[in-house]
């Protein structure tokens, strides 16, 4: 799972096992979704859990728009990840008239140890999905949407012919709409998700490299860190003109000349923005915060990545995937 959600921290919770997620599905989560994951995680106590540092306790900023526009996402059967992941930054995007959808159901086919999105085995797709999104954004008047999913491993094309469906939909029924797809990584169906994209391609194609490659048989089980930066390459080399982009976390026992080879090997796949935020852990069974990035680190990692070459950095403590995407796209695109 992506976006927001790998970034949101609850109180460190006693418990794990099954739960309903928002969309009334339900898999496994916490203790019992990490349970088979290659590297075991130690629950963490109370006393190891690192202090919040100041810059992340972020004011919230709920208002009558807040409202209003989860009431329309109710009546469409529809939820965004801004407020599943309870994002702290939900205000500020509401505001903007951004929002950043999860299609494809609640439940993913990965055990990604960042992220407490339920495992399981999902929904068949609910066809009726595209056009409810669709009318959704209408009467949100949104013009700019961000459009993501849980890994759906259990598909032949990894649901990226539902992703254009959307993106179609999306662009007859609401002119002027400009669409981010922020993707699974299609592992093994890079060949078919790519010839499904190809229906309705995207303003810009976001899939998160998320943390340095030492990190990834803990954090992302089931995923490939040279296969996330190749699909990069190869959206870019089938649309030059798109705007490509990728995102990491800072805090899970990465080192900063680590996260900088990172950030190179990216700019290397030709990516145009790269998006750096604060991991935040889920719950004690996931993999614990190592440590709390201060804000001039982050702007740090910014210059440097506009050194490298990158049209835009945006990094942060609380930055998010989506955070400003609208801004950045119209900053830097084409």
């Amino acid at each position: 799972m992506r976006e927001a959600v790998r970034h949101n921290e609850v109180e460190h919770s006693a418990s794990g096992g099954s739960g309903a997620t928002a969309l009334g599905q339900h898999g496994l989560r916490s203790r019992d979704k990490l349970a088979r994951i290659p590297v075991k995680i130690v629950p963490a106590v109370r006393a190891d859990v690192l202090p919040k540092p100041p810059w992340l306790h972020a004011k919230p900023m709920m208002s009558e728009t807040v409202a209003g526009m989860a009431a329309i996402l109710r009546a469409h059967r529809l939820h965004s990840v801004c407020e599943e992941a309870m994002c702290p930054n939900i205000g500020e995007c509401f505001a903007q008239r951004t929002a950043t959808f999860m299609i494809m159901g609640g439940v993913c086919t990965r055990r990604c140890a960042f992220c407490d999105v339920a495992h399981g085995r999902p929904d068949a797709l609910d066809e009726a999905e595209p056009a409810r999104l669709a009318d959704a954004v209408a009467a949100l008047g949104l013009r700019y949407v961000v459009i993501t999913s849980v890994d759906r491993d259990d598909l032949r094309d990894g649901g990226a012919a539902h992703f254009a469906r959307c993106v179609a939909l999306l662009r007859e029924r609401v002119p002027g709409i400009r669409v981010e797809l922020l993707t699974p990584d299609f592992r093994g169906r890079v060949e078919r998700a790519l010839d499904a994209l190809s229906a309705a391609w995207p303003d810009v194609f976001n899939h998160n490299v998320e943390t340095v490659p030492a990190l990834y048989r803990a954090a992302r089980a089931g995923a490939s860190y040279e296969g996330s930066l190749e699909l990069l390459a190869r959206v870019k080399k089938a649309q030059p003109a798109m705007l490509t982009k990728s995102g990491l976390m800072a805090g899970l026992g990465e080192t900063d000349a680590a996260l900088l080879d990172t950030m190179r090997d990216i700019r290397a796949h030709d990516v145009d923005v790269l998006t750096i935020g604060q991991y935040l852990a889920p719950s004690k069974f996931h993999m614990p915060v190592r440590r709390y990035v201060p804000p001039e680190t982050f702007a740090a990692w910014r210059d440097a990545g506009r050194r490298l070459g990158f049209k835009e950095v945006v990094a942060g403590p609380l930055v998010r995937s989506s955070y400003h995407a609208d801004e950045v796209s119209r900053s830097t695109g084409p």
